[in-house]
């Protein structure tokens, strides 16, 4: 498929179409204040990102309570205080002509004691002396989730991003090693994957017919089971109660090395899913135009830039100029990133990526 193709617009089941289909992945920069507000840091990356020709760019990972938190100055959306700063982001992200989201996030047993977090473990085993969490605290959860995509919507986003990956609680809840619960949260897939399911009923019910709702799924680690996860996908595909899956991978060429899919690419048994209206993309090494349009080529209707994007913020443009456009290569230097509009909050997270900064720069 050629690039130009990664130019064309994308509708979606609710609220306005995508103008094209590059969408900004949702990226920790752990440059917010302490208490989640909006720093000018923030801002200032949301403004360069709506200049950038995204179709529809994601926050980094919002905090829907303030004990779910897994990283130090990590963005808020679970108090009222934050919304002026969400609502000049979220302004921001409009007058450049895209769409925008908030990424909903609880770090569930992941959450740190150090910096406010407190663990909310599915089962019983897996922090050591916490206790799972009741029913009632996951439905506490689950109506936090709620209101924090209300909140989002107050602000002025056009939707959110329920982040379903990497070992945080709904991810978590969904995986037979992390989740044993005998509640009507645990046994069975259907059981498992009911938190889920309620949050983003929930917000659709809370937040109505044109607010948009994607979900985040990794397919990796924490137990997680391949077979079981595109059992629920394809539900939620039937019953379209997203408007877009973006599948979290690590590669987005990776090949499935053992079980029934043993040869397979990992996305190609998405896409391959009956998904009516819901639009599926992929985030994973994308990192050149040709990747990009390979990707269309290979079943998604979008595609979700992320290092790329800190690396070139205006990757949509670089790619929209030259069709054989490739990112820097990595490492690259702390000098490169301050020139590019990096804060050093966000230099400094990037130190802990392995590989993308020069060590010593």
């Amino acid at each position: 498929m050629a690039v130009f193709d990664l130019f064309k617009p994308l509708t979606l089941l609710h609220g306005p179409a995508m103008r094209n289909r590059f969408m900004m992945a949702p990226l920790t920069s752990q440059q917010s204040e302490f208490d989640g507000s909006v720093s000018e840091y923030d801002q200032f990356w949301m403004e360069q990102l709506a200049q950038s020709g995204y179709a529809l760019i994601q926050t980094s990972a919002a905090t829907v309570e303030a004990g779910g938190i897994a990283f130090e100055r990590q963005l808020g959306i679970h108090s009222d205080d934050h919304l002026p700063g969400l609502t000049t982001m979220a302004t921001a992200i409009r007058q450049g002509g895209a769409l925008s989201a908030v990424q909903l996030h609880h770090a569930g047993h992941r959450a740190v004691p150090q910096v406010g977090g407190i663990p909310a473990p599915a089962s019983d085993k897996t922090v050591k002396g916490v206790k799972a969490i009741t029913t009632e605290e996951v439905q506490r959860i689950r109506d936090s989730f709620i209101a924090a995509a209300k909140r989002a919507q107050l602000a002025g986003f056009d939707g959110v991003s329920v982040h379903g990956a990497f070992g945080w609680i709904l991810s978590e809840f969904l995986s037979p090693n992390l989740n044993d619960r005998t509640d009507k949260y645990g046994g069975s897939v259907e059981n498992r994957a009911r938190f889920t399911i309620e949050v983003i009923e929930g917000i659709r019910r809370v937040c109505g017919p044109d607010f948009q709702i994607g979900w985040r799924l990794s397919i990796e680690r924490y137990g997680l089971r391949l077979e079981e996860l595109r059992e629920i996908t394809a539900e939620i595909f039937n019953r379209e109660l997203i408007d877009y899956l973006d599948l979290a991978l690590w590669d987005s060429a990776q090949v499935v090395r053992e079980g029934a899919f043993q040869g397979k690419t990992l996305l190609s048994i998405f896409t391959e899913l009956p998904r009516k209206g819901v639009r599926l993309g992929a985030a994973g090494k994308i990192y050149s135009a040709q990747r990009a349009g390979e990707l269309l080529d290979e079943g998604c209707d979008f595609v979700l830039i992320a290092r790329a994007g800190i690396l070139q913020r205006d990757f949509p443009l670089q790619v929209k100029a030259n069709p054989l456009y490739e990112s820097p290569k990595m490492p690259v230097t702390a000098d490169y990133l301050r020139q590019g509009g990096l804060s050093e909050r966000f230099i400094e997270t990037m130190r802990g990526w392995q590989t993308f900064v020069r060590p010593g720069s």
